[in-house]
């Protein structure tokens, strides 16, 4: 088989795989990878690809016989004729690429100096090379009008932007994807079917020490309003995935559950708050109210924007009960 056709089935293959990545791919892995089909109808189109070479070359060698000796020679002249035409451009390109040397001999254009017996000799530098070096100065002058005159982005900047924006949308999966939460992206669950695997997940696990319907046993009554170490949701959260106050016996449950099977349960919690069973456990803690905190946070927060405070005034105001 001859280099032109192993060239033509070479870019025929890059072509095709170009135009199957660029339809066919769903994601950041390969398309033939993902979809081993496509890898089967890549590896058919590279064997029409030879097998339309070999039959092409076979019929190019029966005609060759149908000639008179004639025509033969003729034909292999011809061949000849167009190999010598490539191998003179190739030649052409080589030296346009390196250049020419300034003389014929090394005598003509050696150095007068040498260094433990090496001698250098003054050649001009590779086309290449030097337009290359050109390229460069090019670039920099760009780079440098881009950047330092019209003060473009940097790469520090761009790579900020770019964790901004990724950190929107991961918020924006988050908001659709339960089971990516924790104690600062949990949210109340009301449909019935993350409620039944809370209440599962209560019965089975919290049930031991809380009782089935909360009231409260070994562990502290959670159907009231006062709460230990806090009653809001995220507190709910995070006393459950990492334990309560040391050594009172409340383990932490992340190893056991999932972040949604935590998040189902906790807000299971929250829908038992003023059920009062019966026979429930005296009230433990201090008396939440959500709606308390809330405004004495926003309250802090004014404060905190007011400058003429003093450090003891805005301490004073963000101590919340």
């Amino acid at each position: 088989m001859k280099t032109v056709s192993i060239l033509r089935i070479l870019l025929v293959a890059a072509l095709s795989l170009f135009l199957i990545e660029a339809l066919a791919r769903t994601s950041e892995q390969w398309a033939i990878v993902e979809t081993p089909i496509l890898l089967a109808v890549w590896f058919v189109i590279i064997l029409f690809m030879v097998a339309i070479e070999v039959s092409v070359a076979s019929i190019q060698r029966l005609l060759f016989e149908t000639l008179n000796e004639e025509a033969k020679a003729r034909y292999l002249a011809k061949e000849a004729e167009s190999k010598n035409a490539g191998q003179i451009w190739l030649n052409k390109t080589y030296r346009l690429l390196v250049g020419e040397r300034k003389a014929r001999s090394d005598e003509e254009i050696i150095i007068d100096h040498d260094y433990d017996g090496i001698r250098e000799l003054d050649n001009n530098l590779p086309t290449w090379w030097v337009y290359g070096f050109y390229a460069t100065i090019i670039f920099a002058v760009v780079y440098m009008v881009r950047y330092h005159v019209f003060e473009g982005a940097t790469q520090d900047e761009e790579y900020r932007r770019e964790v901004a924006a990724a950190q929107v949308e991961i918020e924006e999966y988050r908001k659709t994807a339960k089971g990516l939460v924790d104690a600062s992206t949990v949210v109340m669950l009301t449909d019935e079917a993350d409620l039944s695997d809370g209440k599962n997940v209560f019965d089975t696990n919290c049930a031991v020490c809380h009782r089935a319907d909360g009231g409260g046993g070994i562990g502290p009554n959670l159907t009231d309003n006062y709460w230990i170490i806090g009653g809001s949701l995220s507190n709910i959260y995070e006393i459950i995935s990492e334990g309560g106050r040391p050594g009172k016996g409340m383990i932490p449950w992340k190893n056991d559950l999932k972040p949604l099977q935590i998040a189902q349960v906790s807000s299971y919690i929250m829908t038992l708050q003023g059920t009062n069973p019966p026979d429930a456990k005296e009230p433990e803690g201090e008396l939440y109210e959500q709606e308390k905190i809330e405004e004495e946070i926003e309250d802090a927060q004014e404060k905190i924007d007011q400058p003429e405070l003093s450090e003891e005034e805005l301490e004073s105001d963000l101590v919340i009960e």
